[in-house]
Protein backbone atom coordinates (compact mmCIF):
# COMPACT_ATOMS: atom_id res chain seq x y z
CA UNK A 1 0.00 0.00 0.00
CA UNK A 2 1.32 3.61 -1.07
CA UNK A 3 1.45 6.29 1.73
CA UNK A 4 -0.65 8.90 1.12
CA UNK A 5 -1.25 12.25 2.87
CA UNK A 6 -4.17 14.32 2.64
CA UNK A 7 -3.44 18.35 2.28
CA UNK A 8 -5.17 20.92 3.69
CA UNK A 9 -6.52 23.00 1.70
CA UNK A 10 -5.47 26.47 3.23
CA UNK A 11 -1.71 24.92 2.61
CA UNK A 12 -2.42 24.45 -1.17
CA UNK A 13 -0.26 26.95 -3.11
CA UNK A 14 -2.75 27.98 -5.97
CA UNK A 15 0.08 30.44 -7.70
CA UNK A 16 1.90 27.20 -7.63
CA UNK A 17 -0.66 25.34 -9.52
CA UNK A 18 -1.39 28.15 -11.91
CA UNK A 19 1.76 28.88 -12.87
CA UNK A 20 2.37 25.18 -13.44
CA UNK A 21 -0.84 24.53 -15.49
CA UNK A 22 -2.25 22.43 -13.07
CA UNK A 23 -5.78 22.24 -12.59
CA UNK A 24 -7.69 20.79 -9.79
CA UNK A 25 -9.82 17.91 -10.00
CA UNK A 26 -13.12 16.88 -7.77
CA UNK A 27 -14.27 13.76 -6.95
CA UNK A 28 -17.96 12.97 -5.59
CA UNK A 29 -17.34 9.15 -4.18
CA UNK A 30 -20.25 7.18 -3.77
CA UNK A 31 -21.45 3.38 -3.99
CA UNK A 32 -22.62 3.12 -7.33
CA UNK A 33 -20.91 6.23 -8.75
CA UNK A 34 -18.57 8.89 -8.73
CA UNK A 35 -19.07 12.28 -10.08
CA UNK A 36 -15.71 13.82 -11.72
CA UNK A 37 -14.92 17.48 -12.27
CA UNK A 38 -12.21 19.64 -13.52
CA UNK A 39 -11.22 23.19 -12.57
CA UNK A 40 -9.95 25.62 -15.68
CA UNK A 41 -6.17 26.20 -15.45
CA UNK A 42 -6.79 29.55 -13.95
CA UNK A 43 -8.66 27.80 -11.66
CA UNK A 44 -11.58 29.82 -10.76
CA UNK A 45 -14.19 27.49 -12.94
CA UNK A 46 -15.23 24.28 -11.85
CA UNK A 47 -16.82 22.07 -15.01
CA UNK A 48 -18.57 18.65 -14.65
CA UNK A 49 -16.81 16.00 -16.73
CA UNK A 50 -18.79 12.70 -15.90
CA UNK A 51 -20.49 10.35 -13.83
CA UNK A 52 -18.31 7.42 -13.61
CA UNK A 53 -20.48 3.72 -12.80
CA UNK A 54 -18.74 2.16 -10.27
CA UNK A 55 -17.20 -1.38 -11.37
CA UNK A 56 -14.66 -2.05 -8.37
CA UNK A 57 -11.19 -0.31 -7.66
CA UNK A 58 -9.59 -1.63 -10.71
CA UNK A 59 -12.22 -0.91 -13.49
CA UNK A 60 -13.25 2.56 -11.61
CA UNK A 61 -9.20 3.67 -11.47
CA UNK A 62 -8.50 2.38 -15.17
CA UNK A 63 -11.60 4.40 -16.61
CA UNK A 64 -10.72 7.67 -13.95
CA UNK A 65 -7.29 7.28 -16.28
CA UNK A 66 -8.73 7.89 -19.29
CA UNK A 67 -10.88 10.54 -18.03
CA UNK A 68 -7.74 12.51 -16.60
CA UNK A 69 -5.38 11.55 -18.87
CA UNK A 70 -5.46 14.93 -20.62
CA UNK A 71 -5.29 16.53 -17.95
CA UNK A 72 -2.13 18.46 -16.14
CA UNK A 73 -3.49 17.53 -12.40
CA UNK A 74 -2.20 19.33 -9.40
CA UNK A 75 -4.60 18.37 -6.95
CA UNK A 76 -7.44 15.42 -6.02
CA UNK A 77 -10.32 16.96 -3.74
CA UNK A 78 -12.30 14.07 -2.46
CA UNK A 79 -16.03 15.35 -1.27
CA UNK A 80 -15.64 14.03 2.33
CA UNK A 81 -19.41 12.99 3.04
CA UNK A 82 -19.48 13.94 6.81
CA UNK A 83 -22.92 13.91 9.17
CA UNK A 84 -24.99 16.47 9.38
CA UNK A 85 -23.40 16.83 12.92
CA UNK A 86 -19.67 17.31 11.32
CA UNK A 87 -18.53 13.93 13.11
CA UNK A 88 -17.00 11.34 9.84
CA UNK A 89 -19.78 8.31 9.12
CA UNK A 90 -19.82 5.59 7.89
CA UNK A 91 -19.29 6.79 4.59
CA UNK A 92 -16.24 8.94 5.08
CA UNK A 93 -14.51 5.50 5.85
CA UNK A 94 -15.49 4.40 2.10
CA UNK A 95 -13.95 7.26 1.07
CA UNK A 96 -10.58 6.96 2.73
CA UNK A 97 -10.49 3.42 1.29
CA UNK A 98 -11.23 4.69 -1.96
CA UNK A 99 -8.16 7.23 -1.88
CA UNK A 100 -6.17 4.75 0.16
CA UNK A 101 -6.26 2.19 -2.99
CA UNK A 102 -6.96 5.39 -5.62
CA UNK A 103 -3.12 6.34 -4.13
CA UNK A 104 -1.76 3.30 -5.78
CA UNK A 105 -2.67 4.61 -9.29
CA UNK A 106 -2.70 8.12 -9.19
CA UNK A 107 0.51 9.59 -7.16
CA UNK A 108 -1.28 13.28 -6.57
CA UNK A 109 -1.14 15.57 -3.92
CA UNK A 110 -4.88 15.24 -2.26
CA UNK A 111 -7.98 16.60 -0.57
CA UNK A 112 -10.80 16.81 1.10
CA UNK A 113 -13.91 18.57 1.51
CA UNK A 114 -16.94 18.87 3.30
CA UNK A 115 -19.55 17.56 0.53
CA UNK A 116 -22.84 18.12 3.18
CA UNK A 117 -25.97 19.02 1.16
CA UNK A 118 -24.16 19.48 -1.95
CA UNK A 119 -26.41 17.06 -3.76
CA UNK A 120 -29.25 18.42 -2.11
CA UNK A 121 -28.23 21.71 -3.39
CA UNK A 122 -27.68 20.63 -6.72
CA UNK A 123 -30.81 18.27 -6.97
CA UNK A 124 -32.61 21.42 -6.03
CA UNK A 125 -31.17 23.94 -8.75
CA UNK A 126 -31.80 20.99 -11.27
CA UNK A 127 -35.63 20.73 -10.07
CA UNK A 128 -35.92 24.36 -10.38
CA UNK A 129 -34.54 24.54 -13.70
CA UNK A 130 -37.34 21.53 -14.55
CA UNK A 131 -35.28 18.83 -15.64
CA UNK A 132 -36.86 15.56 -15.35
CA UNK A 133 -36.05 13.07 -12.64
CA UNK A 134 -34.81 10.67 -15.21
CA UNK A 135 -32.35 13.42 -16.62
CA UNK A 136 -31.58 14.36 -13.11
CA UNK A 137 -30.22 10.57 -12.19
CA UNK A 138 -27.75 10.71 -14.87
CA UNK A 139 -25.88 13.77 -13.76
CA UNK A 140 -26.38 14.87 -10.31
CA UNK A 141 -23.12 12.67 -8.94
CA UNK A 142 -21.31 14.90 -11.65
CA UNK A 143 -23.38 17.99 -10.34
CA UNK A 144 -22.43 17.27 -7.06
CA UNK A 145 -18.89 17.09 -7.67
CA UNK A 146 -18.78 20.47 -9.90
CA UNK A 147 -20.35 22.00 -6.62
CA UNK A 148 -18.14 20.97 -4.31
CA UNK A 149 -15.08 21.56 -6.63
CA UNK A 150 -16.24 25.34 -7.12
CA UNK A 151 -16.52 25.68 -3.30
CA UNK A 152 -12.96 24.64 -2.99
CA UNK A 153 -12.06 27.09 -6.06
CA UNK A 154 -14.07 29.87 -3.66
CA UNK A 155 -12.14 28.76 -1.20
CA UNK A 156 -8.92 28.84 -2.75
CA UNK A 157 -9.50 31.99 -4.47
CA UNK A 158 -10.62 34.16 -1.81
CA UNK A 159 -8.25 37.33 -1.94
CA UNK A 160 -6.60 36.20 -4.96
CA UNK A 161 -6.97 39.10 -7.66
CA UNK A 162 -8.41 38.26 -11.02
Amino acid sequence: MVDFFIKELRDIQISELVSSGQIIVGLDVGDKTVGVSVSDRSLYIATGITTLERKGYVGDFKKLAEILAPYKVGLIVFGWPVQMNGQPGSQCEKVLNFIKEFAEYFPNDYAKWDERLSTRAVESIMINADISRKKRKKVIDKGAATYILQGVLDFLNRGRHL
